[in-house]
């Protein structure tokens, strides 16, 4: 492996465990086995290794969340392959990040330290919500999901249940509060399809409603 990819790897594990202000050039350079001169020879300054690490960070995203999502056909089955991806690949992926997700370690660190860093970070938070959004309502179109759906409150729904226990999980590793969570988002999308019941359905507008709370 080329020093400068062992730089951005090593880096960002560190910031997942540490997080960016917390981790110093020597912590870095350390990990990666280089003198302070051979870090200088591929970035300018620890802020330009901070954007190859988001770069980097972002590629392992995709690479694990949207795995398999291109052989799905139905939208709202995509969704539930997300979520079931961030379950078991990109949340247990203890290699690359050690300390769990490093978009929500930086943008918790970040946010009143260094606000122009955090909101690149928060550009991925956006992202992600668009995407649920842009897949429910093609799930809407399709019939999948009733019609009266609120997709806004549907996507944060989710979306808020994807920060949730990827703090908790952060935390405790539990892997049955992290089964409980997702296999839970995956149910209340089941309860929008028009073929639930009249009691299912009640819980499901009940639990739209709370999301907007």
């Amino acid at each position: 492996m080329k020093l400068k990819q062992k730089i951005i790897l090593e880096a960002l594990r560190l910031f997942s465990l540490k997080g960016f202000l917390s981790t110093s050039l020597l912590d870095i350079t350390t990990a990666a086995g280089c003198s302070k001169g051979g870090f200088y020879n591929h970035f300018k300054s620890k802020e330009e290794l901070f954007f190859a690490v988001l770069d980097q960070a972002r590629a392992i995203w995709r690479d694990h969340n949207l795995a398999g999502l291109d052989q799905v056909q139905s939208p709202v089955a995509k969704v539930k392959k997300l979520l079931s991806n961030f379950r078991d690949i990109y949340l247990r992926d203890t290699n690359c990040l050690p300390g769990g997700c490093i978009f929500v370690t930086l943008s918790v660190e970040l946010d009143d330290q260094l606000p122009e860093l955090a909101r690149e970070v928060s550009r991925g938070f956006e992202g992600l919500k668009r995407m649920i959004k842009n897949l429910l309502e093609q799930g809407k179109l399709a019939g999948e999901l009733r019609e009266g759906t609120d997709t806004d409150a549907v996507t944060g729904m989710i979306f808020a249940g994807i920060l949730g226990i990827t703090v908790i999980f952060g935390v405790d590793k539990s892997p049955a509060v992290l089964d409980l969570t997702i296999n839970s988002l995956c149910d209340y999308l089941d309860r929008l399809s028009p073929e639930t019941g009249l009691g299912e359905a009640s819980r499901t507008d009940g639990l739209t409603r709370l999301s907007r709370l």
